[in-house]
């Protein structure tokens, strides 16, 4: 079955063109995005990505292309013509079509396009078991982090980094040596002194959404915890380090610049948080 894709306004096969030369995301990368987790062929957490799509967009200057129930509406149709049941829905608002400069006039109508895609289920159980390895590098990234823009070109070339040293993904070191999140995902240690840790929301990363769910579960569980930003070298010496996002819930981080994280192997933390996130996300696909 071809991919379908919501392209302001019409579905259509995803190999159709639909993008304008002159829309401001394809010239200045002038627009955000979300991505929803699906499971069980429902999205997961649609309600917070929906608020931070408003935030960032808000940020911006930038109005929704539609009402919240229109977009979910759109949402829900993607889905259900591509007829995912694991997997990622992709949506994007830029500002819109207009002559090439760099000021916008406010009045734009913006552009949504969607798409979805499957991700195997069993993917994301054998990142469980074996863990991800890491690079570092340095955040080469613009000041607002906390907005979900489409400019990415920082992120990809740490990504691409990440590849070409055979490894699953890259850890930014901000210019006090500390760790911002990773190229597509929020950072986490279990300190040496047996303490959860993760950077501050501010405007350095990305509030990612199972960031925002594990916090909840961290306070249910109990554990001790502190949002309190930690160096590479903290990493380094954690018993534990694992990265989070909306795509694969859970990365256990087993090496970090080629130096084993604790005994090498995915720790009882992150098992737990998994563990913990799986059942949040069950509630939502049962109800």
């Amino acid at each position: 079955m071809s991919r379908i894709a919501y392209v302001d306004g019409v579905y259509q096969p995803l190999n159709l063109p639909g993008i304008l030369v002159e829309d401001r995301g394809y010239q200045f990368a002038d627009g955000v995005y979300e991505v929803c987790a699906i499971r069980n062929g429902l999205l997961l957490d649609e309600l917070c990505h929906l608020e931070r799509l408003e935030y960032s967009l808000a940020a911006l200057d930038m109005p929704m292309p539609m009402s919240r129930a229109a977009l979910q509406q759109v949402m829900r149709e993607t889905l259900r013509r591509n007829r995912i049941h694991s997997g990622i829905l992709y949506m994007q608002v830029t500002r819109g079509i207009a002559p090439r400069e760099h000021m916008y006039d406010p009045s734009l109508k913006p552009v949504l396009v969607m798409t979805a895609r499957p991700i195997s289920a069993e993917r994301r159980r054998q990142i469980m078991r074996r863990g991800i390895s890491v690079i570092s590098l340095p955040d080469q990234r613009w000041a607002r982090c906390d907005i979900k823009s489409i400019s990415l070109l920082p992120n990809v070339l740490a990504r691409q980094s990440a590849r070409n040293a055979k490894v699953e993904e890259a850890w930014q070191i901000d210019g006090q040596g500390m760790v911002t999140e990773g190229a597509a995902t929020n950072a986490w240690i279990l300190d040496a002194k047996g303490v959860l840790r993760t950077r501050p929301a501010d405007n350095g990363i990305l509030n990612g959404i199972v960031r925002q769910v594990l916090l909840d579960c961290v306070s249910k569980l109990a554990l001790k915890f502190e949002e309190k930003p930690f160096s590479l070298d903290e990493a380094l010496a954690a018993q534990e380090c694992f990265s989070t996002a909306s795509t694969m819930s859970v990365f256990p981080v087993v090496e970090i610049d080629g130096t084993k994280i604790g005994n090498g192997k995915p720790g009882a933390i992150a098992k737990t948080l998994s563990d913990a996130y799986d059942k949040v996300e069950k509630k939502l696909t049962e109800n």
